[in-house]
């Protein structure tokens, strides 16, 4: 008898994490970029009004749907000066889910955000 396990990844759903009636625009400096499943993750060091610098977590999709839009490991260097549009965590923190991403040229690219999700809450 032959047995086989496959590995089963933990996934969660937008509104659980996410909430559509808080969204941000942040723009910094990329700290560090995880291309990981099943989701990336932009950190960027945002610097308040305040003057102090925070850092951002921004998920977005799985690297292959980011190849797929033209992103790849080399688009988002340390250093570079992005703006990214959102959503923020339920929980308040500086974490948030990614919609838009746009370059210091100008371009901008999709993070992944599904059509279903892109929107304000509806009543």
């Amino acid at each position: 008898m032959l047995l086989a396990t496959v590995p089963a990844w933990a996934h969660h759903a937008f509104a659980a994490e996410f909430d559509q009636n808080k969204p941000i625009k942040v723009q910094g400096s990329v700290v560090k970029w995880e291309l990981t499943n099943p989701h990336s993750w932009i950190h960027i060091d945002v610097k308040g009004a305040d003057g102090k610098t925070v850092t951002w977590m921004i998920e977005g999709a799985s690297p292959n749907n980011l190849y797929r839009l033209g992103l790849t490991k080399e688009s988002l260097p340390p250093g570079s000066v992005i703006s990214v549009e959102g959503y923020q965590a339920k929980d308040g923190s500086t974490r948030a889910v990614g919609r838009n991403i746009v370059f210091a040229n100008g371009k901008k690219f999709f993070l992944g955000l599904s059509e279903a999700e892109s929107g304000p809450a509806k009543p």
